[in-house]
Order: structure tokens, then C-alpha cells, then sequence
């Protein structure tokens, strides 16, 4: 009856994880947040996005997809189904979180919200299905799989920490350079969905409304918001020697940095070769890897020592002063 009733309890008096099985637990559901992005983006690309033209089925008289619906359908129905794999993943990590000793109510916390995110999407990719691919719909179903992205990432880091306060690493000003960091961040990753939605890429071969705003001129105030945090992360990084923080900050600023290039010299390839498909998904997925390493460089300011018990932060007041 136990096993029914409350299955995670039922396993995790049977089970114990390892840490480092934990951590692996949370990677995979990290990794698999950027897969459904990605191939999400091969469904848009490959003019897939109505290969399934209902939800929750593939057809009106089919749960799957039909030989009748052929690639398209394929391709979408595919998509669809790396869901049950991101679940999945996101399952075990909150099963893992669940079983480990001592329990970390934190971290189960957090795989809940990741299932609920996931949840979510799912069900806004349904209405974006159901709306004809309303470009309004897309993007809010590329900003919802960004902030899985986050929830993962934070995950993926809190496994390797304690749950003792955080401390501070930098003075407080460069933690307050790391907010500005993000704040621009995010701004881009949306500046970027209305490139999506005004350009030509809309997801599939009939006609879709697209958002009503210049493509080009959309796509230059992506590009001043991408040099913005171009600024931002150099200036990071110069600010990270100067106030001498720890080797494995500097390291993730100098990462951000070389993921920043590469992405950049995709948009510009991109925005002047007419966006070739193949530099479109490979934008996609620079864009996740940005967000991922400027939230690590942001988690690279604070510790959480393990083993230890909980402990106030130091006073941020004293490290503002340095």
C-alpha cells in the first residue's frame, strides 16, 4: 500500500544514491532541456510544426503519427515524444533528490519545478499546435524552455553545494554586475523570439502569421543587445582579476566569454547568408549555452560548502568595502 500511496517514499527507503549519481541525475535533465530546444527548432526549421496537426493526438483518428503524415509528421510526432525522455529525466533526478542521505528538501523542491515547467510547456506547445503556430505561442514556448534551462542549471550546481547559507565570494558590486549580466541576457534570449517570430522561418510550409515588425530591424536590436552583453561580460571578466576572485570564477567569466564569439559569428554569418537553416538551429543552440554559462558565472559568486553546518553569510556589508 506504501508503494501506492507514496511511491518516492517507498524507493527512497530502499534506495541511496551516491552524490555523484545525484549530480549525473540533475546533469541529465540539464541536457535534455537543451535537446528539446534544439530539436524543437529542427521541427520549426524543417517546416514540421503541424507534422502532428491536432493535440494530444497526432490526427483526429490517431494517438501516433501515420504513414499518410509522412516526414513532417515524423519529425513533429518525434519531438513530441523526446517530452517522455525529458520527464523522464527530470523524474529520476526528483526520485534521486528524494532518495539521498540526508534527504535535501531543496533539491527535490527544485525537480518539482522542473516538472511543473515541463508540464507547462507541454501544454502551451499543444495551444501553439491547436492556434496554427501563432508566433506569440512559439516564443512563449522558447522563453518557458529557457526557464527550464535555468531551473536545471541551478539544479545541476545546487547538487554539488550544501545547504548552508550562501556565502560570498566577490565584493558586492560585482555581484551586482553579475544581476545586470542576466537582466541583459534576458533581454537578448527576447529580443531574439521576435527575430523568430517576425522571420521566415515560421515552422511550417502553409502560411503563418508572423509578428508584425521589420525582420531586419528586429534583428538589429538583437544585435545591440547582444553586444550589450558582449560589454557586460568582458567587463566581468576584467572586474573578476581585479578584485582577485577565486580561479574557478574567473574560469566560467573566460568560458562566457569564448561561448559569446561563437555564437556572435553565428548570428552574423547567419543574418548575412539569408539564415540557412543548419546556422538557424546552430544559433539555437548557442543561445542556450549562453544562458547556461551566464548563470554559472552568476553561481560562481556564492558557496556553499559541504559538510558544513548552516551558518549565517558573512556580512556583505564588509565585502562591499573591499
Amino acid at each position: 500500500m506504501v508503494a501506492v500511496s507514496n511511491p518516492f517514499t517507498y524507493i527512497a527507503d530502499r534506495w541511496t544514491p551516491s552524490p555523484r549519481i545525484v549530480q549525473r541525475a540533475a546533469l541529465a535533465a540539464l541536457v535534455m532541456s537543451v535537446v528539446i530546444v534544439v530539436t524543437g527548432g529542427a521541427v520549426r526549421l524543417t517546416g514540421s510544426g503541424l507534422g502532428c496537426d491536432t493535440w494530444p493526438k497526432c490526427t483526429d483518428d490517431s494517438l501516433i503519427v501515420t504513414q499518410a503524415q509522412g516526414f513532417h509528421g515524423a519529425i513533429e510526432f518525434g519531438n513530441r515524444m523526446l517530452t517522455y525522455v525529458l520527464s523522464a529525466a527530470v523524474g529520476v533526478f526528483i526520485l534521486a533528490a528524494r532518495s539521498a542521505k540526508p534527504w535535501r528538501h531543496s533539491l527535490t523542491e527544485l525537480g518539482w519545478v522542473q516538472f511543473a515547467l515541463v508540464t507547462a510547456n507541454a501544454i502551451l506547445g499543444g495551444i501553439t499546435v491547436l492556434t496554427g503556430l501563432n508566433p506569440y505561442s512559439v516564443a512563449g514556448h522558447f522563453l518557458l524552455a529557457t526557464s527550464l534551462i535555468a531551473v536545471t542549471t541551478i539544479s545541476w550546481q545546487r547538487t554539488r553545494e550544501g545547504d548552508t547559507a550562501p556565502r560570498p565570494r566577490v565584493p558586492g558590486p560585482v555581484r551586482k554586475l553579475s544581476w545586470a549580466l542576466i537582466a541583459t541576457t534576458l533581454v537578448l534570449i527576447a529580443a531574439g523570439t521576435v527575430v523568430t517570430g517576425s522571420g521566415p522561418h515560421a515552422g511550417d510550409k502553409s502560411e503563418i502569421k508572423r509578428m508584425p515588425f521589420d525582420w531586419a530591424a528586429t534583428a538589429h536590436v538583437h544585435a545591440i543587445a547582444a553586444w550589450l552583453v558582449c560589454a557586460l561580460a568582458v567587463a566581468m571578466w576584467l572586474v573578476l582579476r581585479v578584485v582577485d576572485a577565486p580561479v574557478d570564477t574567473r574560469a566560467r567569466a573566460r568560458d562566457l566569454l569564448l561561448v559569446l564569439l561563437a555564437q556572435g559569428a553565428v548570428g552574423y554569418v547567419q543574418f548575412f547568408t539569408a539564415l540557412p537553416e543548419v546556422l538557424v538551429a546552430a544559433h539555437m543552440l548557442g543561445s542556450c549555452l549562453v544562458w547556461i554559462a551566464v548563470l554559472r558565472v552568476a553561481l560562481s559568486l556564492r558557496e556553499r560548502p559541504v559538510g558544513e553546518t548552516d551558518t549565517p553569510a558573512r556580512d556583505e556589508a564588509q565585502l562591499s568595502a573591499v
